[in-house]
């Protein structure tokens, strides 16, 4: 039962990550004076532009679900007294 919550509970962190961090980077992209319609795979966008807007779209989609997913593990940790299976099993190869 604790494997399904924790996907749930990661997914969902995800999902919502994915939401805040594109949200964020559309705010920074017209803060910058850039239009929001800018389609980075499209040709006849500026080469400078496409790639500004993918490295802010990456980095911020790494940010907020590295963060979401710590937020999520914390509240399954609390709830379950543990952290959840696949986590475990990644701490316990990193001191094998």
């Amino acid at each position: 039962m604790g494997n399904m919550v924790w996907r749930v509970l990661g997914t969902g962190a995800a999902v919502v990550a994915g939401i805040v961090a594109n949200k964020g980077v559309t705010a920074i992209w017209q803060k910058a004076g850039k239009d929001d319609t800018v389609d980075p795979q499209n040709p006849h966008t500026p080469v400078g532009e496409a790639l500004a807007l993918a490295v802010l779209s990456a980095a911020a989609a790494a940010l907020a679900k590295t963060m979401f997913t710590r937020k999520a593990a914390a509240y399954y940790e609390q709830s379950a007294g543990h952290l959840p299976q696949p986590m475990r099993d990644r701490e316990e190869a990193r001191s094998v």
